[in-house]
């Protein structure tokens, strides 16, 4: 009897203490918030303020034109249990991102400011008719499989791949710099069809690629910041707080790309060398940072060109055309900066008489 009444009084004992640690654990599951991290400068307002000062310079004179995804009548990506539809989610972040870019000095444009449906070939329409320096179309993800709710990373398309004609090195140059800081913003991989996250678009249409990076005429890019389907990351997709995170990545990447120089490229003359339409034309190739002259390509009419000179101390680049056919012809310059940043996208047209039909 005794010994039944002493370990009654243990058990009694051994419940007391272990009862706290089933309380705090059940507290705790029961308050769980979903994880992200702050930048820096979110937390130390003097820090966004240094920032602004250090790279709003580059931002003077720059227009962006934003792309919030879908919207309208394309609502089909609503996420996991439906709590993160992806056209809201874009449009969250493209108002933040705009903040982020005025903050800075640059001017902004965007294809929709509210939930409504603009066709794909009219996003690339208006951006091409706003002039702006860069166009970026803000997405969430989903994958192929409808039961895959573990998916998760972020990523960002450029068109074309570099072997192909219609290939831009700055639309890489971007997708990189934007790549880099989203995905440490969120705190993401870049998946595991990527080195560095960036992807080509042709990756998933082959030889077409997206429509808005095919048919802008712009700089482009298409970010996927998250997948929207994951368990996850749609906790987080929905805090508006959290899009700001998304954005401030995003606007931190184009802070270190633009700091870093876009070379340009101009166009000074042509000559008549000899009556043959042999001619000389002449373009200059700038930039603070030096040109790296083992990245320049010239072609003509599509065609690889290796007849140029380039000067690095006067910064021309000469190019001796012994013009075969007459007509018109494009030239198109590509060169890069010491710091491995490209040139816009540069094409000149030129025509060559025939003199014998004056």
């Amino acid at each position: 009897m005794k010994n039944y009444e002493y370990l009654r009084e243990k058990v009694k004992y051994c419940s007391l203490l272990i009862l706290p640690f089933i309380i705090l654990i059940v507290g705790c599951s029961s308050s769980v918030k979903t994880a992200y991290e702050l930048p820096v400068e979110f937390r130390f307002p003097d820090k966004k303020t240094e920032l602004l000062k250090i790279y709003s310079p580059f931002f003077k004179g720059k227009k962006f034109f934003l792309d919030p995804g879908h919207g309208g009548k394309d609502r089909n990506n609503i996420g996991y249990m439906g709590n993160a539809v992806e056209a809201d989610v874009n449009l969250n972040v493209a108002f933040a991102l705009k903040m982020f870019i005025m903050e800075a000095g640059g001017t902004v444009e965007m294809s929709r400011e509210k939930d409504t449906t603009i066709e794909l070939k009219d996003r690339s329409a208006l951006a091409n008719k706003s002039i702006a320096d860069f166009f970026i179309s803000i997405h969430h993800n989903a994958p192929g499989e409808k039961n895959d709710t573990w998916t998760n990373y972020t990523s960002t398309y450029y068109h074309a791949k570099d072997s192909n004609y219609e290939f831009e090195p700055c639309q890489r140059d971007i997708a990189k710099y934007i790549q880099r800081d989203l995905a440490y913003a969120m705190r993401n991989s870049g998946g595991l069809g990527s080195f560095d996250g960036t992807y080509s678009d042709y990756n998933i249409y082959p030889r077409e690629g997206f429509s808005v990076l095919r048919l802008t005429k712009i700089p482009a890019v298409l970010v996927e910041c998250g997948f929207t389907s994951s368990e996850y990351e749609s906790g987080r997709l929905v805090i508006d707080e959290f899009n700001k995170v998304e954005a401030w990545g995003i606007f931190r990447g184009l802070c270190r790309y633009l700091s870093n120089g876009i070379p340009e490229i101009r166009f000074i003359k042509t000559e008549a060398i000899d009556s043959r339409n042999n001619l000389n034309i002449s373009f200059e190739i700038k930039d603070s940072a030096g040109i790296d002259m083992s990245s320049i390509k010239v072609f003509i009419d599509s065609v690889y060109f290796k007849s140029y000179n380039f000067n690095p101390k006067d910064k021309i680049l000469s190019i001796d055309y012994l013009a075969a056919n007459y007509g018109g012809h494009i030239i198109r310059i590509i060169a890069a900066n010491n710091k491995g940043n490209y040139a816009f996208p540069f094409y000149y047209n030129i025509f060559v008489e025939n003199k014998m039909d004056r």
